[in-house]
């Protein structure tokens, strides 16, 4: 993996800095469309919110969310299910950067300003691997120096409306084996109505969540020891959906 410069590390601090700055509006705003405009519900919201503040607080380790994909919201939707908007400008660091597909995101000026914002680095899933690469570069480093950042581990929203374990994509083991301490928070969020994948939920959706803590180990070398950790994380997720399907969550 490419080991970032110092142009690439201040473009970040700049991202992070011009994000923040500007977070009062785009945060609120985010989640009072959320909220009001979209109807949404999140059961267990306190107790999500609360466990994610006590896992900020309790630990230093590098944390990636890993979380199931089913709409083009998800990232928004997971953000605002573990945290509320005073509490976010208070820890902004805690706030997820995600990578969102740059064909679905960045196509024009503003939506690519849009994303800047909101601490995204946009990827072509596809593309070119050095590109690829410097992409999962800057997520390690965020990883490395306190940020959190959210991936999509499948690498794009599941067509069949369940988690694919054959889907897990390398670039996330990858990211997980290159920073040192590095633990896994799995995501499962779904809303009631959400049979299979779609651009958005059905408005005044309900949805439940769950979160579990690993980190993930793999004694394995190269792009086996990757595609061993993202499986193990899928794995994970799939669990996770069961409970979900069961009614457990």
């Amino acid at each position: 993996m490419l080991r970032l410069d110092e142009t690439a590390r201040l473009r970040l601090t700049a991202q992070r800095v011009v994000g923040h700055l500007l977070a009062p509006l785009w945060i609120f705003g985010a989640a009072m469309v959320l909220r009001f405009v979209c109807g949404f519900r999140i059961e267990g919201l306190a107790e999500a919110r609360a466990r994610y503040r006590a896992l900020r607080a309790g630990s230093r380790a590098p944390l990636l969310l890993c979380a199931n994909h089913l709409t083009l919201v998800d990232s928004v939707l997971i953000a605002w299910a573990l945290g509320s908007p005073a509490w976010y400008l208070l820890h902004f660091s805690a706030l997820p950067w995600n990578v969102p597909e740059r064909r679905n995101f960045a196509s024009s000026w503003w939506s690519r300003a849009l994303i800047y914002l909101l601490k995204c680095l946009p990827i072509t899933r596809g593309g070119d691997r050095r590109e690829i690469s410097g992409v999962l570069s800057r997520v390690s480093y965020l990883l490395e120096i306190g940020e959190v950042v959210l991936i999509f581990p499948e690498a794009g929203r599941s067509r069949s409306g369940r988690i694919d374990v054959e889907a897990a994509a390398w670039g996330v083991g990858r990211i997980v084996g290159s920073v040192a301490g590095c633990q896994v928070l799995c995501v499962y969020l779904r809303g009631d109505l959400q049979s299979q994948f779609s651009d958005l939920p059905a408005r005044g959706q309900r949805f439940r969540v769950e979160l579990a803590l690993l980190e993930p180990k793999s004694d394995l070398k190269g792009l086996r020891r990757s595609m061993d950790l993202s499986r193990q994380i899928v794995t994970k997720l799939a669990e996770m959906e069961q409970r979900w399907l069961d009614g457990q969550i």
